[in-house]
């Protein structure tokens, strides 16, 4: 655990219906889906409500980190900050609110509760799977591979279809049908 992510809450947990509010930065390590990242070095910024309830602290807020990747049409670097909303539950192990066990909360320490796990998944959940350096990126030639981004090609735009080949001669043979 790191003591960044680290939160005292003996104090929270004594008054039900209290609130805190919490801001923390710093790096979550390397974080990679599908060709985006959030690079080591890279600061992530959570800021989050603590609220005291009967069965755990309630967490609410958001993280905020910067990623980078390749476009998914021009394979150009694209850079940018997601931005989640978080509301999570954390409880002491092995007990959720109801009283039963329960997997889908985070674990409460009896003194602490770490915001690493909330915040690596988080900003895990928000990278982009598939992101583009612009909405209208016109992509790469399939042809020359040139970026239709910067200039267009000189190659033929029209596309057949092998299968098609047969009819598209009749198409255009000068012999009327």
């Amino acid at each position: 655990m790191s003591g960044t992510w680290l939160v005292p809450v003996t104090a929270l947990r004594r008054n039900v219906g209290q609130r805190v509010e919490v801001h923390r930065a710093g790096s979550l390590g390397e974080l990679t889906v599908a060709g985006s990242s959030v690079p080591v070095e890279a600061e992530v910024i959570l800021d989050v409500v603590l609220t005291s309830l009967s069965g755990g602290i309630e967490v609410t807020g958001t993280v905020r980190a910067p990623w980078q990747g390749e476009c998914r049409r021009c394979l150009g670097p694209v850079r940018s900050e997601l931005e989640a909303e978080v509301r999570e539950l954390y409880t002491p192990p092995g007990v959720d609110r109801d009283g039963g066990p329960d997997e889908e909360t985070y674990e409460l320490g009896p003194d602490h509760l770490d915001l690493l796990p909330l915040a690596r998944d988080a900003v895990l959940l928000e990278l982009p799977l598939a992101p583009l350096c612009r909405p209208d990126c016109a992509g790469l030639c399939p042809t020359c591979g040139a970026d239709l981004n910067t200039s267009p090609c000189d190659c033929d735009t029209e596309v057949s279809d092998p299968r098609w080949a047969a009819l598209d001669s009749l198409r255009t043979s000068d012999r009327a049908l």
